[in-house]
């Protein structure tokens, strides 16, 4: 009977770090809690590039039980897209369908990333899914970008981050794979066993230039790189001083030892 509530503090102890986590839109996807429960949120995510659902803005719910991060949030799409119902709860891996596969270090950011990845992905009969033309998902996809949910009062349009702010908000430095446009991964298209937590991280490539050698010289070269940077000994002078000291204190140390020895 007691262990309810502290399993349900837990859970509001783990949003509220998510919500903390998640306060800022993206350009990729943007959730919160509604401001009179915080077991239900709102989230609002950009359609895949080159797909069908590219350029659509898509909104839907978060209902997370008590147990949650123990047991996975069940998903409900609210914007016409062609490729889940409506009003619906969808049958994922990462859903209250199959807390089998779900990981308490998963999280919303893990679900929301993960249903992204699904869109492009056939339905296989799968509850929730619906199959429709390429032509349907398209005409779905522009209408998307008008809607706005009636229960939260956002508008789709101005819940995610532009493009033109992105690329002013990341500088000469690599954007966040998260704040930054996406690009699909294999493993979350084709996968629903193990959703991704986060897309790929874009990797650094080394620019192919050619090679100049220089002249070569004791201070160029790597060992006298490290010979000049150690600090350099002291003089001999010293040293041989503080050696004669300890052999005159050694030499004077015996002789009284003898001394008493003689006694």
């Amino acid at each position: 009977m007691s262990s309810a509530p502290s399993t349900r503090s837990a859970g509001v102890k783990r949003l509220l770090q998510e919500a903390k986590e998640l306060h800022k839109p993206t350009y990729l996807f943007y959730a919160r809690p509604l401001e009179d429960n915080l077991f239900e949120w709102h989230f609002t995510f950009r359609g895949p590039p080159d797909t069908d659902f590219e350029g659509g803005i898509y909104h839907g719910r978060i209902i997370l039980p008590n147990e949650y991060p123990m047991k996975p949030p069940n998903l409900v799409l609210l914007t016409p897209n062609g490729r889940f119902e409506t009003n619906t709860k969808i049958c994922l891996s990462i859903s209250g369908y199959h807390p089998e596969t779900w990981l308490p270090s998963w999280s919303i950011r893990t679900a929301i990333l993960a249903l992204i990845g699904f869109f492009p992905t056939e339905g296989g009969g799968a509850l929730g899914s619906i199959e429709c033309s390429s032509e349907v998902r398209k005409r779905l996809a522009k209408q998307s970008v008008e809607s706005h949910c009636d229960v939260c009062g956002c508008s789709l349009k101005d819940m995610l981050l532009p493009t033109d702010e992105v690329d002013s908000a990341a500088g000469p430095a690599s954007p966040s794979s998260e704040d930054s446009k996406p690009t699909p991964s294999s493993t979350e298209s084709t996968s629903e066993a193990q959703p991704s937590e986060s897309p790929r991280q874009p990797s650094e490539s080394v620019p192919n230039t050619p090679i100049t050698r220089q002249p070569t010289s004791a201070a160029n070269t790597p060992a006298g790189s490290v010979q000049n940077s150690r600090p350099r000994p002291h003089s001999s002078i010293p040293l041989s001083l503080f050696a004669f000291g300890i052999c005159v204190s050694f030499a004077a140390f015996v002789g009284l030892l003898a001394r008493r020895l003689t006694f």
